[in-house]
């Protein structure tokens, strides 16, 4: 589960990781309320204004045909105005989000940390995620902090560092200390990195994260270390050891087709291609996407509707399915052993009659547990479904589908 910005820091206060602190608002006259706020707290008129989404690159990218970068700097209320008038409500357009973009609902107004100070400011990166060759947690770090990492990494991967951690010992005080020193730091902000570096990991472990990432780790000009910006992912299937954390998801940042599979537990990943296919067990599902790609289609999606399916879950897949206009037939292969072949035959027999006329191509292979009772059913259905026994024979009828 993604978190945004705001989220995580919040997170990561209770484990006590000093971040740049700020508010997130909905709204342009909260953000002018927000900065008048910071504004009264630090006494310095500069503020950043950052669009809140589930993406990455936010700082070179763009909202949709304009210049308006997704993190600016504010100097004055007017800007702020300006700023958020300019994010909230409109499409941002990053790397990572590709030409789609996603619509920025919320902003951060975060205080300024470039005040001036008897030090240099400096910018590190920092994350933290599980390294399962070796089966052991792995702190990446590196000097060169900021918005060009990726680059880093790409050109210059030497100065890209990583610390491995048994999860048995968890961080010892020496890996903190290294990672300190590898960043160059001394004294004050030394010691400050050092239990930055031992609170975020305890951070990570205590929230069951599955990826941390801290860009920039920030050292202000009086040797604080901050984190300036958190990119944090939860792992969902510890969510049931924290509830309170399921609160934080945003259903908005997700695909609406996912939202709503997931309220039907079926898992269901929308893919770019042609051909819906439903299946039961990922491990089917899986087989029958590299049929659907052989047979010359692309498949439309992964939804495997589990060992638990009823003919209520079916027909909630098949609408799933046939809300992407991208798909052009869809293949059912079911083998029953948990889950029965009927119970899938009378779901697309309901889906037919609720839905209406359908003007694609359905292809059902079903095997195993009562699959006589489930061939019946469709045959005296009067439904235009091709049936087939075969994996082979569905490939073929695909390849037509689609050709």
């Amino acid at each position: 589960m993604n978190l945004h910005e705001y989220q995580a820091k919040e997170l990561l206060k209770k484990y006590n990781v000093p971040v740049q602190e700020g508010l997130a608002v909905e709204s342009v006259m909260h953000a002018e309320e927000a900065y008048r706020q910071i504004k009264t707290q630090t006494g310095n008129n500069f503020a950043v204004i950052k669009a809140q989404i589930h993406a990455g690159g936010r700082g070179k990218g763009k909202i949709k045909g304009t210049e308006q970068r997704g993190v600016a700097v504010a100097k004055s209320l007017d800007d702020v105005t300006t700023i958020s008038r300019n994010l909230l409500g409109h499409t941002l357009i990053t790397i990572q989000t590709g030409e789609a973009g996603k619509k920025v609902n919320k902003v951060l107004v975060a205080q300024d940390v470039y005040y001036p100070g008897p030090n240099k400011v400096a910018e590190f990166y920092l994350s933290i995620l599980l390294d399962r060759s070796k089966g052991q947690n792995v702190v990446m770090y590196s000097t060169e902090g900021g918005m060009d990492i990726e680059e880093v990494a790409h050109n210059t991967p030497e100065k890209i560092f990583k610390e491995w951690v048994h999860p048995a010992g968890g961080l010892m005080p020496f890996q903190a200390r290294k990672i300190a020193f590898n960043l160059g730091l001394s004294g004050e902000a030394f010691k400050n990195c050092v239990k930055f570096v031992t609170n975020i990991y305890n951070a990570y472990v205590g929230l069951e994260a599955s990826m941390l990432e801290i860009n920039p780790l920030f050292k202000t000009s009086d040797e604080k270390i901050i984190a300036v910006d958190c990119k944090m992912n939860l792992d969902e299937n510890a969510l049931m050891r924290h509830p309170d954390l399921s609160n934080l998801r945003d259903v908005h940042e997700e695909d609406p087709t996912e939202v709503e599979a997931g309220q039907y537990n079926l898992n269901f990943v929308k893919l770019d291609g042609n051909v819906g296919c439903m299946v039961n067990g990922a491990g089917l599902a899986m087989a029958t996407m590299d049929m659907i790609k052989l047979s010359g289609g692309e498949p439309a999606n992964f939804l495997d509707v589990g060992g638990s399916a009823n003919a209520q879950t079916v027909e909630a897949g098949f609408r799933i399915i046939l809300k992407d206009p991208k798909v052009k037939a869809i293949l059912i292969n079911i083998f029953g052993g948990i889950v029965r072949c009927d119970r899938v035959a009378q779901g697309v027999i309901d889906a037919y009659k609720t839905i209406g006329e359908i003007n694609i191509p359905i292809i059902v292979r079903l095997q195993g547990t009562n699959a006589e009772e489930a061939k019946k059913l469709i045959d005296e259905s009067g439904l235009k479904v091709q049936s087939a026994i075969l994996l082979s024979e569905a490939a073929d009828l695909v390849n037509k589908a689609v050709a």
